[in-house]
């Protein structure tokens, strides 16, 4: 009999690290208040990043539009659909530091490329405790790629309207690098009876990020480097933006140090800088003129965050304090002649805001319940408007306001009980606040004829709210939440008056062309809010699965004696439905088909409630083809149907749309 030959010897396994930025495990009370995922999955689907978080309903930037078209200043966050804000009303974080701009509040998401985010966690609901000042509809965490060895990400893509996108991530387990690129001719926004003065939303974008970080005898180390910049269109001639910017992040942290339980220190410094220009444009839209040059808006926000942890049996703690500071000037031209301008304004100032905290968890059984409570001191200083002659320096206008500052008690308590290992109920309560932003105390702004004065008096914004849920894993992962929440002190564009002329009211605001309309900020009130908000997903068969959600939110505002023309409205931007659905079919181990649809109901774009919005919905789709094992080809459409879907309208209802029927092709690697 001969001899059978040995079997070769198993191949050799090759262990994978992969190094996470510094961080503590989470203190587990997050559970009992209203949270969503957003998975890599849904990152690799969708261009970008504010597109896939747009897949929870209730998550919104102030227009209906992505960061493709959206001028800077109203890509602000807002959760529930409670009121829309360019300044955010829902604080975005990369792995603790926030990355809302120190000016505006608003977020630059051509900076964020999904390709360097390994997920999302939206929490709805007023986000105090470890979250803080800002967090007044919620929170949305950002977590950065992990590094390993090689090639962690890379996307290529073309499209329509002379689309290109590149986006890489990699590196080493100590090193990180990710870096995207991006530029579109864009498309006119205004598609019934448009004029030569309308204009494509081109784009131009880059940013580059990179993370070093290393293990100091289990204290890890960390520091991230970030550069952006994004060039874009207005969609009319003359009227474009430039926004740039740099972020630097220190971060240590000992997750058991063994002696006081695990600790984090962080440091933060953001830099900005928007040129923004504006124009007048004419009721036939055959021509512009100037109206604003906001030609440099340098700001600089730096701050700290340290937090404490604690872990005893059942009961986990953390102790915490931050503190954030805010400082910008913002420059332009105004009042142009002859279409040349002859007026100057500076204006500006300082903000700061610090706190503490505490907050527990206690986990036994079927039972967990979290408490917390903090104290936050709020400021504003230096703030000024000065408006000069050009042609001589004289001012004309100097007006700086007396400082403000005061005290804000927040705090959130919740429960969740698992009734059986597949069901559990859970109710939360809270409170939060926001801070006005240098923008809206110090800088007046105009888009077409409308022109919205700042307010240097303004107050913080305070939310309280309370909530109920239920939700299971059987046949099927879902939740239900049921709502009510109260924004106390609301910034709100208040209508003042209509062009053309000078309005007597506020007489600062200069000259209000035809077809324009006076605004300012003011804390109009309160608005009041109810409303319930449900996700799930499952598999149909293992081969195909699918994703629904939904929100409703009855939202009015009482704009007691400061606006009382606003009661029974509601805010702007404020659609009270949104829903999702998406399904992702793998026909074959090659080839999967994925389909989604977003439905917004009807809106307003404006205070009085009379620039209607109406609802629309849009169908995306895309095929990606496996080349092996984290590889793909893909094609994907946006808009199928190219539905007219409205994202803004003006005083003489012409109305903005947002992107039409896109098509695009690309390569993707993800591991």
């Amino acid at each position: 009999m001969a001899d059978v030959a040995p079997p070769p010897p198993p191949a050799p396994s090759v262990e994978v690290v992969v190094v996470y930025p510094p961080r503590l495990p989470p203190l587990g009370g997050e559970a009992v208040f209203s949270a969503v995922q957003i998975t890599p999955e849904t990152l690799k689907e969708e261009p970008r990043i504010d597109q896939a978080l747009e897949t929870s309903p209730g998550f919104s930037l102030f227009r209906r539009t992505s960061s493709l078209s959206a001028n800077p200043t109203t890509q602000g966050v807002s959760l529930r659909s409670i009121a829309g804000s360019g300044a955010s009303r829902a604080l975005v974080t990369l792995d603790g530091a926030p990355v809302n701009d120190p000016f505006g509040g608003w977020v630059i998401w051509t900076a964020l490329p999904s390709e360097g985010i390994e997920g999302a966690t939206i929490v709805r609901g007023a986000g105090a405790g470890p979250y803080g000042a800002g967090a007044l509809t919620g929170v949305v965490a950002l977590t950065e790629r992990g590094a390993r060895d090689g090639l962690g990400a890379l996307d290529l893509s073309v499209g329509e309207r002379n689309s290109y996108r590149a986006a890489v991530s990699g590196g080493t387990p100590s090193v990180l690098i990710t870096a995207s690129a991006e530029t579109t001719d864009g498309y006119i926004p205004v598609r019934t009876n448009p004029g030569p003065a309308d204009r494509p939303l081109d784009l131009e974008d880059a940013n580059a990020s990179i993370r070093v970080q290393h293990d100091f005898n289990g204290v890890q180390a960390a520091v991230r480097l970030e550069t952006f910049e994004e060039r874009r269109g207005a969609g009319l001639e003359g009227a474009r933006s430039d926004a740039k910017g740099t972020s630097e992040t220190f971060t240590l942290a000992d997750p058991d140090s063994g002696i006081i339980g695990g600790w984090r220190l962080q440091a933060w410094a953001r830099s900005s800088d928007l040129a923004n220009t504006s124009v007048s444009v004419a009721p036939d839209r055959s021509s512009t003129t100037p109206a604003n040059n906001e030609y440099s808006t340098p700001a600089e926000g730096y701050g700290l965050n340290a937090e404490l942890q604690e872990h005893w049996g059942p009961v986990s703690w953390q102790f915490g304090a931050d503190a954030r500071w805010a400082l910008g000037t913002d420059h332009e031209l105004f009042k142009a002649v002859s279409n040349q301008y002859t007026m100057g304004r500076i204006a500006g100032g300082q903000t700061f805001v610090g706190g503490a905290y505490i907050e527990s968890a206690y986990a036994q059984g079927p039972w967990l319940v979290t408490a917390g409570v903090r104290e936050d001191y709020w400021q504003s200083t230096d703030s000024q408007r000065r408006e000069y002659v050009l042609a001589t320096g004289a001012v004309t206008l100097n007006n700086p306001t007396p400082e403000a500052d005061g005290t804000v008690p927040t705090g959130r308590i919740g429960a969740r009980y698992a009734i059986d290992p597949d069901l559990w109920v859970r109710t939360a309560a809270y409170a939060g606040f926001r801070a006005p932003t240098l923008n809206e105390l110090d800088r007046p702004f105009r888009v077409g004829n409308d022109v919205t004065e700042a307010n240097p008096l303004l107050r913080p914004e305070k939310l309280y709210g309370v909530e109920a849920g239920l939700g299971g894993d059987r046949f099927a992962n879902w939740q239900l939440t049921l709502f009510y929440n109260q924004l106390k002190d609301p910034v709100t564009n208040v209508t003042i008056g209509k062009g053309p002329g000078v309005i007597a009211a506020l007489p600062i605001a200069g000259f209000i062309s035809a077809g324009g309309t006076l605004f300012q900020r003011e804390n109009a009130g309160q608005i009041n809010a109810y409303g319930v908000e449900g996700d799930a997903n499952g598999d149909i068969i293992s081969s195909l699965s699918w994703r629904a959600a939904f929100a409703y939110t009855h939202a009015r505002v009482d704009g007691e004696e400061v606006a009382p023309q606003l009661t029974g409205l509601k805010p702007a931007q404020t659609p009270a439905w949104t829903a999702t659905a998406g399904l992702d079919w793998r026909t074959t181990d090659k080839l999967t088909l994925s389909s989604f649809m977003r439905y917004v109901s009807t809106s307003f774009d404006d205070d009085q409630n009379t620039r209607r919005l109406p609802p629309g919905a849009e169908l995306d789709l895309r095929g990606a083809w496996s080349l092996g094992p984290a590889k793909e080809i893909y094609v994907a459409i946006d808009n199928v149907a190219n539905a007219n879907i409205s994202t803004g309208k003006t005083a003489n209802f012409v109305t903005s749309l947002s992107e039409p029927f896109t098509f695009r092709v690309g390569f993707s690697y993800r591991r």
